[in-house]
This record gives C-alpha cells, structure tokens and sequence, in this order.
C-alpha cells in the first residue's frame, strides 16, 4: 500500500475528515469527531510519514520492528511512526488503522457517536 492508497483508505471511514495544517507544523490529519486517528507529515524530510494510535500491547511489537517508531511528542500515547508504509503488510496496516479509528471514534460521547455515525 502506497502512501496514496494509505490516504484514500483512511478519507473512507465513516465521518472521518481530512485536514492539512500548515507550517509549523505541516501535516496532514485524519479525524472523526475532532479526535485523531492517523496523520502524515508533508514536510521535508519527513514527507509522508504515517503516524497512528495503536495499543498498548503492540507499541512494543511494533517499534521492535525496522522503519517504525515511537511517534514524536504522541509517543508516550502509543502513537507510532512508519517511515515507509509501502514496507508495511498492507493487511496488517489495515488492521492497525481500523484500530486508532475505531479508538477515536470510541472516545466521542454516544451522542456525538450517533450524530455522526447513527451508531
């Protein structure tokens, strides 16, 4: 999965909302309901790095792994960096998106949940 794969993916959860922030700190974030789930950063030299949520049981596992690692600043929150996601298997990738979306969107009140996805 390419990073423009990646970005298509992630625009397709329900009410999830896409937005580029500019300098300083350039990057673009996919929300639901105003609570993140992923972003890339769009600026040199860490253009398209892809940061997610994921939990506390796979932090370990997965900044073990070559070409991820703790997320700058969100770190310490189980938010993780991958440098390259066309190294990533695209199913797992999947996966651990699915996860930091549904976590964000868990984290909204119900009625906030059920205004957005009539859950």
């Amino acid at each position: 999965m390419d990073t423009t794969q990646l970005k298509r993916f992630c625009s397709r959860f329900p009410a999830a909302q896409e937005v580029l922030h500019g300098a300083p700190s350039n990057i673009l974030v996919y929300s639901v309901g105003g609570k993140t789930f992923a972003y890339f950063k769009t600026s040199e030299p860490e253009r398209w790095r892809f940061s997610f949520r994921t939990m506390p049981e796979r932090f370990v596992e997965l900044t073990d792994q070559p070409g991820i690692k703790p997320a700058r600043w969100t770190g310490r929150w189980y938010w993780v960096t991958v440098v390259d996601v066309r190294r990533m298997p695209e199913a797992y990738l999947r996966e651990l998106v699915t996860w930091s979306y549904e976590r964000a969107l868990g984290a909204l009140s119900g009625k906030r949940r059920r205004e957005l996805v009539g859950e």
